[in-house]
């Protein structure tokens, strides 16, 4: 029987063992980098002459993989591989199904230090990011085992006399799993995971920018004991190998996390009706957000400069729950930012190998010129407190970046700009705050900082988001202790690591009997 969930701990690299274990975790894979990694169809390991190569953020010159790119032949035959594994895989024992997670669960956990130091290496995250990343995909397979077990039971319904009602819940079919870059492992995990437990058979499209992880992650489902065909590693690139994926007639599901853009266009090319489709496939997408933290003037100010600079530059700001702005009350407003200001020129900033460095790099040079154009942005719409520098002749370096004394209509404040820059503006009143606030067309996260109860109650019903956090930061939701998903054009709202999750990848079915 398995135990209670409770999520993976965090490592505490203040521990000298802990840092020594990461050490040789960091060996281990720079003595392996440069591997190729072939697609996985049906079982099979398919080379293709075009490859897709995974470099170091935080240093151009290292590559840390190539692995094999798909075209629409090998998403064809992926396809048709997952259509043919989903005959058997949809009759699986769902406890069965449980018990390969549950596996891969520990397989990873006994090699964590192997991918925290992967993580760091191929998305450039900080030590305590990555590692918080690894055991967050930990917590969805620990804790997605355990829902499945729970939704076998299907849910009670009544039944006359004569007649015996049951309510059940039955797999989709073929689900194409495109995650982000930003949680390489985390996310990646979770929307591979989840459509597998439930009975789907899978196709996964990493994220270019991080392969590399998602192939030996997928490798830990094979060791694990997935049959063949029921995960399928695809690699590609989004307009030739997403699109054929999301359009074609067999694919059932499909759950996407990335940016506004691609994940609309995506929503409504899987709304159309294929030749040869007989159904409507069913969508989870997670798009994003401009997310904002409160100060009210009744606030602990060292909780909200810390719940600020947190939420705004860990991970570089590359989080769809990153806090972007910061609105706070006009009679704190000064000592807010002057005090944040202080405290984000103390954030150290480089390649990620020690455990003092508080910011990585951004993802990429696509990534880091588009921040760089809202700075130069930022520069014109307010004013630059902090930072606003970046130095891409060795990684993608990016300063921290304050504004203060931006409109709340201006483009820094409206536009989801995924790096190190939060902009700051004054509200007269805690109502006006929560005005501004809701003033995005993304509703994913926040938080408020106040000591007035009355005003957290408000919050409750009126501040429009998903996830809304008191007296803390608005990022870093932990599976099973804050399901994650937002409102408005943050997507379906359909909260990963949440009781209701696992439904989504599912159809309920009625079966009545008379006797």
């Amino acid at each position: 029987m398995l135990t209670r969930y409770k999520h993976e701990p965090f490592t505490d690299f203040k521990v000298e063992e802990n840092r020594q274990t990461l050490d040789a975790g960091m060996k281990t894979i720079q003595a392996e980098l440069g591997k190729n990694y072939d697609l996985l169809i049906g079982g099979e390991r398919v080379s293709t002459e075009q490859k897709i190569t995974s470099i170091n953020p935080g240093n151009k010159e290292e590559v840390i993989g190539t692995v094999a790119k798909a075209g629409k032949e090998e998403a064809e035959k992926a396809i048709q591989a997952a259509a043919e594994a989903f005959k058997t895989w949809k009759y699986t024992k769902a406890v069965d199904r449980a018990n390969i997670l549950i596996r891969a669960a520990a397989i990873v956990r006994r090699r964590k230090a192997e991918f925290t130091a992967l993580l760091i290496k191929e998305a450039g995250k900080p030590w305590k990011e990555a590692d918080a990343d690894i055991a967050e995909g930990i917590d969805f397979m620990e804790y997605y085992a355990r829902q499945m077990i729970e939704l076998d039971q299907g849910k009670d319904v009544n039944s006359r006399i004569g007649e015996y009602n049951r309510y059940m819940y039955i797999p989709t079919g073929v689900a194409v799993t495109i995650p982000p870059w930003n949680f390489a492992f985390a996310i990646m995990v979770g929307t591979t995971v989840a459509p597998l437990v439930t009975g789907n058979t899978t196709i996964l499209k990493p994220a270019s920018a991080t392969p590399v992880i998602a192939a030996e992650f997928v490798d830990v489902l094979v060791e694990a004991g997935m049959p063949d065909g029921v995960i399928n590693f695809l690699p590609g690139s989004g307009g030739e190998v997403g699109d054929y994926l999301v359009d074609h007639p067999k694919t059932a599901l499909i759950t996407f996390t990335g940016s506004r853009d691609v994940g609309t266009r995506l929503y409504g090319r899987a709304a159309a009706v294929q030749e040869e489709q007989n159904h409507l496939k069913r969508v989870i997408v997670e798009m994003g957000g401009k997310d904002t933290v409160v100060v009210d003037k009744e606030a602990d100010i060292d909780v909200a400069v810390e719940s600020i600079v947190t939420s705004a530059f860990g991970f570089s700001g590359q989080k769809c729950s990153a806090g972007s702005r910061a609105v706070v009350h006009e009679d704190v407003y000064d000592e807010v930012l002057d005090k944040v200001v202080k405290r984000t020129n103390e954030l150290t900033v480089g390649e990620t190998t020690t455990p003092d460095m508080y910011m990585g790099p951004v993802i990429d040079q696509g990534a880091y010129d588009k921040i760089m154009d809202y700075i130069e942005i930022g520069k014109q719409e307010g004013k630059l407190a902090a930072g606003g520098e970046g130095d891409n002749s060795t990684g993608f370096f990016i300063q921290p970046t304050v504004f203060a004394d931006v409109d709340i209509e201006a483009r820094i404040m409206q536009e989801e700009i995924f790096g190190p820059v939060v902009a700051f503006a004054k509200a007269k009143d805690f109502d006006e705050a929560l005005d501004m606030a809701n003033n995005s067309e993304y509703g994913l996260t926040g938080a408020v900082i106040s000591r007035n109860r009355e005003h957290l109650n408000k919050a409750t019903m009126e501040f429009d988001v998903g996830n809304l956090y008191f007296n803390r930061n608005c990022t870093g939701a932990i599976v099973g202790y804050q399901p994650f998903g937002g409102f408005k054009m943050s997507g379906t709202d359909s909260k990963a690591g949440g009781p209701d999750y696992l439904a989504l990848h599912m159809m309920a079915k009625t079966v009545s009997e008379t006797y």
